[in-house]
């Protein structure tokens, strides 16, 4: 499905920390906003080192939970969920607009090997994706955890897997002028840190696949391989240096950059579906 760009638009060029989910245990998305008030109400007790706060009251961080019914890949899968918390500012006036100061998601895009093969009463959505102060990840984590029966961990991205992504990326079509293709790789054993950079222009990286992908729509690791020993080869005739025994950190495209600590940034709305799906693709076999 194509997600609708005006309700995802606020997804795009953030820097999105990603986690795997196991199956949430008696999740109801009819008590969303209660969950949103216990939700705030946890948020101001640990805020208060562990003072009760009655659940309900004006507090200066405002929970928000919202579906997002485009974000999934089949009718097997949950529609998206959205956290948001908003803060008002001491002494501004009860009209005063809230300003968000830290985003959550959890979502599916074609987990049914998952959905599929969990009881009754169990929600899949496997991966979760932060934006904004990482204390607030772990009360929002926490919370979820305690109340779900589930378990959050942080999902990072191999080497391997970060070359399928500028693979995959590399060869999309886009309708206006695309950034630069960037892999950057850091050198092991040295006494400082040493990061390579190596930057494609987005037509020859696109041209460079289309010789080597064989049936369009399908991508196998052989191509992938392929498509990455030409590029060391070209590096290696330049430079002489072999990419090959470095390792390969961060990639960045025009549809999206990807850094093997699970920061992901997603730049085009158009590819948003497939780089979920592939995300939570990474989130399932973590789980299982």
């Amino acid at each position: 499905e194509k997600a609708d760009p005006q309700k995802t638009a606020f997804l795009l060029r953030k820097a999105w920390t990603l986690y795997s989910v196991t199956p949430m245990y008696g999740f109801r998305r009819a008590r969303l906003r209660d969950y949103a008030r216990l939700l705030g109400a946890f948020i101001a007790a640990e805020k208060h080192k562990g003072l009760a706060v009655e659940v309900g009251v004006e507090l200066d961080i405002k929970v928000a939970l919202s579906s997002l019914a485009d974000i999934r890949g089949s009718e097997l899968d949950q529609a998206a969920l959205l956290v948001q918390l908003s803060s008002r500012s001491q002494g501004s006036s009860r009209n005063s607009e809230d300003k968000p100061v830290w985003w959550g998601w959890f979502c599916s895009v074609f987990g049914d090997e998952l959905s599929e093969n969990v009881p009754e009463h169990f929600t899949c959505l496997p991966l979760f994706l932060s934006h904004g102060a990482e204390s607030y990840t772990a009360l929002v984590g926490s919370w979820f955890q305690k109340t779900f029966d589930c378990c959050f961990r942080r999902l990072a991205i191999s080497p391997l897997n970060l070359s399928w992504m500028v693979a995959m990326w590399a060869g999309c079509k886009l309708d206006r002028a695309a950034s630069a293709v960037e892999l950057v790789f850091s050198v092991p054993r040295l006494a400082q840190p040493l990061d390579i950079s190596y930057a494609i222009h987005p037509e020859d990286a696109k041209a460079l696949w289309d010789t080597v992908q064989k049936t369009p729509g399908e991508i196998t690791q052989e191509e992938v391989d392929v498509f990455m020993d030409c590029l060391y080869a070209h590096f290696h005739r330049h430079f002489k240096i072999h990419l090959s025994a470095a390792k390969l950190v961060k990639v960045s495209t025009a549809i999206a950059s990807a850094h093997c600590d699970g920061i992901v940034k997603i730049l085009h709305s158009q590819y948003l579906p497939g780089v979920l799906m592939l995300l939570t693709e990474l989130a399932i076999s973590q789980i299982q």
